[in-house]
Parts: C-alpha cells; structure tokens; sequence
C-alpha cells in the first residue's frame, strides 16, 4: 500500500505552522491557525488517534480560533474620544469657522481610520459631553486618546503654526504617539503625548 500520501499530510503541519509565525496580519494569522488545527486533527486521524483528532478539532481548532478571533477583535481598536455634536454646537465659534473645522474634522478622521487600518486597527469614536469628561476618561484609560477643538476666543492671529492648527489630539499610548506623528500628514491638528500614571498621581 502507498503511504506517500501520509507524507504529505504531515509535511502541511509545520509549512502551516511556519506560515502562521510568518504572518504580520493578525485576521490571516486566525485562518491560518484554523488550517494548522485541522492539520494537526487530520494527522492524527491517519495515524488511528481518533479521539485525539476530535479533541484537536474541537479545543484545538474551533474554540481556539473562537478565543482568538475575540481578543484580535476587541484589542485591535483605537478608540478616540470627542465631544458630542451637542457640546460642540454650544460652544462660542463663529458660524464660517465652525464650518470649516468640521471639515478638518471630517478629513482627519478619515486619514486615521486610512492610518489605523494599516496596522489592521479600528477606530472606535467615543462621545463624551465635555472636555473635563474627555481629559478625566483618557486619564483613566476609557480611550486612547481625545480630539478637541482648540478655542477661538483668544486665538493670536500671528500665533506659530501648531497654536492655529483647529483641533489638538493627546494620546496616552506610545506607541500611538509615534504612528500618528510619523504617519499622519493633516494640518488640521497637533498632538501630544501625555504620561496617564504619572498624570494621574499628579490628581489625586
């Protein structure tokens, strides 16, 4: 009897397996560690082993990849916090400038959704109805970073570039800071990179 096909089979289990260290995309990694599982719950299947094969495909294939399918979704999101439409309506801007920053608003948000995708991340906009709700959430770690309009009332016409840029972005996260600043191209806002432990101490 030829048993080449034996050969086979278990040659896919570590060119898999080397594939699924090989992969930098987290959402292909959870397909190929799919393959990887039904592999290895094949191969033991030929070899006679199957109750060891149905263990593999059920913990080892389905449940895992359920597992790993939940945390990639849940921790793969930037999430941003802004001010409610309400907040931003209330506050004292005129109409022609207000106009034109919810413009900017709309292109930098795309351009960090186009930014984030790239690291295969979400954008996750979260309201919150004032700054002081925007600030005490980043700092306990609700998000990842806040987006707000700067204010116009004492705005220096002849202020440097970075005070007229309309909306300014703090981030408590790092390695955020570093994408964004080397990513992102947008006139619209500044960012800042703020120490959240420290920070916090320094409040309570």
């Amino acid at each position: 009897m030829n048993d080449s096909y034996i050969y086979v089979i278990t040659a896919l289990l570590p060119l898999s397996a080397l594939m699924l260290v090989l992969q930098t995309n987290p959402y292909h990694a959870l397909v190929i560690q799919g393959i990887v599982g039904a592999v290895a719950a094949l191969v033991f299947a030929v070899f006679g082993a199957a109750d060891v094969a149905l263990t593999q495909a059920l913990m080892g294939t389905l449940l895992a990849i359920t597992l790993y399918a939940i945390a990639v979704r849940s921790s793969l999101v930037m999430r941003l916090g802004v001010l409610e439409d309400g907040a931003i309506a209330q506050s004292a801007v005129p109409k022609a400038i207000e106009t034109d920053d919810e413009s900017h608003l709309g292109q930098l948000m795309d351009e960090l959704r186009t930014i984030f995708g790239k690291h295969y991340m979400r954008l996750e906009l979260v309201p919150y109805t004032n700054t002081q709700a925007l600030h005490r959430a980043l700092m306990d770690k609700e998000v990842h970073a806040t987006c707000v309009r700067r204010e116009y009332d004492n705005q220096d016409p002849v202020a440097s570039q970075d005070e007229q840029q309309p909306y300014h972005t703090t981030t408590r996260v790092r390695r955020l800071y570093d994408i964004m600043r080397t990513e992102l191209s947008s006139p619209a806002t500044n960012l800042t990179y703020v120490n959240a432990l420290s920070s916090g101490e320094e409040h309570k």
